[in-house]
């Protein structure tokens, strides 16, 4: 619909790990080029590990993409909502070439460096989100991979960074690691220091 109303580059943004208790937020923007085969490019957590990874580089290869990402102390600093929106709209904004039109996953961004509208239920329904939504989800899973041979003792592999009960069972038993959010319920309440212009959203 809106490719025929003029918007040729439509882009579809949308995170994960907005709900982990460890690990950054991860963030990505799409735009699929017109006859990009769209087959198998849905919501990522319809998709297993090995069909995202898939999707994953099907997308990398054929269209224009960013992925950004926000550390856990910027998170615990800013707030996630707030740290989710500046994220979304900064991978909008990296996209090469820009987009005419953005579509996000439930609610609207503000400032967008383009038209843009967010979609209840947006990567369900457009395959741009679905799309992101994917690159957002490996990338993420990748990072927790890494932080598992770092950290072993909570299980990043398993639960990449979610609250399962033997990841709060690690917590309670030996306290968070220096990638959790301590801002979280029941993760830790510690004082957070002041974070300068160029901490505040971390590539």
């Amino acid at each position: 619909m809106l490719r025929a109303q003029g918007f040729a580059r439509v882009a579809g943004a949308d995170e994960a790990g907005r709900g982990a208790l460890a690990g950054p937020l991860v963030a990505a923007a799409v735009i699929l080029p017109e006859g990009f085969d769209r087959t198998g490019i849905k919501d990522s957590k319809l998709l297993s590990p090995a069909q995202r990874e898939v999707q994953y580089e099907r997308i990398v290869a054929a269209c224009a993409y960013a992925i950004r990402k926000i550390e856990p102390q910027v998170l615990d600093a800013r707030g996630l909502h707030r740290s989710n929106i500046a994220l979304l709209r900064r991978c909008v904004r990296a996209l090469d070439p820009p987009p005419d039109y953005a579509l996000t996953d439930g609610f609207p961004i503000p400032r967008m460096p383009c038209p843009a509208l967010g979609v209840k239920k947006g990567d369900l329904v457009a395959a741009s989100v679905a799309a992101a939504s994917i690159l957002a989800k490996v990338t993420r899973d990748r990072i927790m991979i890494r932080m598992h041979r770092r950290y072993p003792e909570f299980n990043f592999l398993e639960n990449k960074g979610y609250a399962t009960r033997d990841h709060r069972r690690a917590l309670d038993a030996m306290g968070p690691s220096p990638i959790h959010r301590l801002s979280f319920a029941n993760v830790g309440q510690t004082a957070l220091p002041g974070l300068g212009p160029a901490e505040t959203l971390s590539a």
